[in-house]
């Protein structure tokens, strides 16, 4: 069993930047594919960003890449989501997730799930 705690979320004017952090403990955590999806009121839970656990791979939906980056501490059990740039859309409760996936961006394929952490942009 694995367990995901998200911190860093907050409220941001557009254009300014945050850092999430997503802790895991339990059994083989650092091996883990991490991901990162968000929830926007009224919409679908989509994918964001996320690292491979066997090597640097990282993928990100289109509307973020080059505005957000998916990395992960030395200790392996801690994921950050640094995001730049950020923009009204970008609101939403963020989530991170852990699994071992055949794409990166599945959500179905990842195992265990935080419990979320609200991003708000708005001037």
């Amino acid at each position: 069993q694995v367990q995901l705690v998200e911190s860093g979320g907050g409220t941001v004017q557009p254009g300014e930047s945050l850092r999430l952090s997503c802790t895991a403990s339990g059994r083989s955590s650092g091996s883990y594919d991490m991901g990162w999806f968000r929830e926007a009121p009224g919409k679908d839970r989509e994918f964001v960003g996320a690292i491979s656990g066997a090597g640097p791979t990282t993928e990100y939906k289109d509307s973020v890449r080059g505005r957000f980056t998916v990395s992960r501490a030395s200790a392996r059990n801690t994921v950050y989501l640094q995001m730049d740039r950020l923009k009204p859309e970008d609101t939403g409760v963020y989530y991170c997730a852990a699994g071992t996936t055949m794409y990166l961006d599945m959500q179905l394929e990842y195992d265990y799930w935080g419990q979320g952490t609200q991003v708000t942009v708005s001037s």
